[in-house]
């Protein structure tokens, strides 16, 4: 009887040990949630995402400027964690350093990384003919101003359906209102005019967009979103009061 019970305990035990580590077991194979990166914001102190998302929307191929992408990131950033905009999902870019016979308005959707618009855009008259190189924050200047804006409120004016700007960056573009830079829409920004001349008409100093596509894309933009203009001019980056801050924090 007793060499049974001694036989039964033997067995016993390692049934006992087993099922006192069996949480354990299970708690070290149950799997790592996944991240979903689709609502993260990116942060630009990294280059990495950076890089990813400007490969991954094939910006690149479309012209746009990766230092031009990288400066937008970074103030659009800044903007967001200052708590300035409202509109966060989409961003804005203005590539001045392309011909405007090129494509070089850019709305992408940061949430969903996707490209919304890719369209034409006008530059100041005064601030070039093919290419915009000569850049003013000054009234009456008729030429565009670099640097981050705040989209505004929508109304009709002049251009009809159109769209105000609050310029950020200080000394730089934040005579934006008082000048009347805004988005609206110009008969003068279209194909046909890149076909006979190699370039597409001027503004006062708007970014005006072609007519077929303004209604929606300021529709999509406006209310608190980041705008970001960029061209070539080397003094922009240590002047620019947005980058200056971003930098900072």
């Amino acid at each position: 009887m007793k060499n049974s019970f001694k036989k039964f305990l033997t067995l016993l035990f390692p049934v006992l040990i087993f099922l006192i580590h069996l949480p354990f077991v299970f708690a070290r194979s149950r799997p790592t949630p996944a991240i979903n990166l689709t609502n993260t914001h990116i942060h630009t102190n990294t280059f990495e995402p950076i890089s990813c998302l400007y490969d991954s929307l094939q910006l690149e191929n479309l012209g746009l400027s990766q230092q031009a992408f990288q400066y937008a990131l970074k103030g659009y950033n800044y903007l967001l964690n200052a708590g300035k905009l409202s509109n966060e999902q989409t961003l804005t870019i203005v590539d001045f350093s392309l011909p405007s016979s090129a494509k070089r308005l850019f709305v992408i959707d940061i949430e969903n990384k996707k490209i919304l618009y890719n369209t034409y855009v006008a530059h100041g008259k005064n601030s070039g003919k093919e290419y915009a190189h000569s850049f003013s924050n000054a009234p009456e200047s008729n030429k565009s101003s670099l640097g981050f804006y705040i989209t505004m409120g929508t109304y009709n004016g002049a251009h009809g359906f159109s769209l105000k700007l609050e310029g950020e960056d200080k000394g730089i573009n934040d005579n934006a209102l008082s000048r009347a830079i805004v988005m609206h829409s110009a008969n003068y920004v279209n194909k046909n005019l890149i076909r006979t001349q190699g370039y597409i008409g001027r503004s006062l100093g708007c970014p005006a967009i072609p007519i077929d596509v303004y209604k929606p894309i300021i529709q999509t933009i406006k209310d608190g979103s980041c705008l970001f203009i960029y061209g070539n001019n080397t003094k922009y980056a240590s002047k620019s009061t947005v980058l200056r801050e971003a930098s900072t924090t």
